[in-house]
């Protein structure tokens, strides 16, 4: 998988298998979630609002990566799709009698270009046209795109995507096309819980793993998932682990090809053996069970 999926659910499944052996001496209960949909589907959302992660006190997974860090920099993130509808005309006979949707995605994207200037640094905006027109010689009577907006928090996001509606606005305004905004899936930024990471990461060292991060520590901000949104429900950690895959990086080709090696399965039994002692650690911490099951999540 070019995101390394085969690889979360491999060390999940192992962490759980490995857990098992010593659960009920240690009073742990332990489930693999298996959780589809994550990119775009939010798939983690839908369950936690129907109630699969009624009764979890923490909930742990591990994303491959080309670096190793405990708590990368996860931003929450809003999926849109723009639609314009304007009115089909010969390009060349009657251009005059035409709405042209295609004009107004370009304004749109044009706009969200110059927006950047003013945006924060840690914010991103991107996206895709899917439907630019039929034919080369009919203006447009409809054009479509799908578009992410990030930031660093929910709270920041929430100021910004006014900013980006009013550029795919200023598209139907110049040309007079009528305008669809269709939301999409809002995915939370992540919450590591700090004392669940610093265990995570001291039990990854002790299987030889080396972090180019510590715990905290501040970084240039990374992708967006469903989990953040398990985080804010659920103390949760989200580590990356690395495949030694520089250059690639996730979701290229090359990366791809990084999450089926050697060095993606032997990631893989380390993330696993530090996610289960990371679990039966916090286990056996008196003043961590107490925390984390002083409230379940229902």
């Amino acid at each position: 998988h070019a995101c390394g999926h085969n690889m979360i659910a491999a060390m999940a499944v192992g962490a759980a298998i490995a857990a098992a052996h010593v659960a009920d001496d240690v009073g742990l209960t332990v489930s693999v979630m298996g959780t589809p949909a994550e990119e775009g589907g939010g798939g983690k959302i839908y369950m936690l609002e129907r109630g699969a992660f009624n009764g979890v006190h923490a909930a742990m997974m591990i994303h491959p990566s080309p670096h190793e860090s405990p708590t990368p920099d996860i931003i929450a993130s809003s999926r849109l799709e723009a639609k314009y509808t304007g009115k089909s005309a010969h390009a060349a006979a009657a251009p005059h009698l035409g709405i042209n949707a295609g004009d107004a995605m370009i304004i749109a994207q044009t706009a969200i270009a110059l927006l950047r200037q003013q945006i924060l640094p840690t914010d991103r905006i991107h996206g895709i046209v899917t439907d630019g027109g039929d034919a080369p010689n009919i203006i447009p009577s409809h054009t479509a795109g799908q578009f992410s907006v990030r930031s660093q928090t929910g709270e920041q996001l929430a100021e910004l995507r006014p900013r980006v509606d009013r550029c795919f606005e200023a598209g139907a305004l110049a040309t007079g096309a009528t305008l669809e905004i269709i939301e999409g899936i809002k995915y939370a930024q992540m919450r590591h819980d700090i004392e669940m990471a610093t265990v995570y990461q001291r039990n990854a060292e002790a299987v030889g793993r080396v972090f180019s991060a510590r715990v905290g520590e501040i970084q240039r901000p990374g992708g967006s998932t469903d989990m953040g949104n398990i985080s804010l429900a659920i103390p949760s950690i989200h580590p990356n682990i690395s495949i030694d895959c520089s250059p690639a990086v996730n979701h290229q080709p090359e990366f791809a090809a990084h999450c089926i090696t050697e060095v993606a399965d032997k990631a893989v039994i380390e993330g696993a053996t530090a996610m289960a002692w990371t679990a039966i650690d916090l286990a056996l911490d008196d003043e961590a069970r107490k925390r984390l099951t002083a409230k379940a999540y229902a």
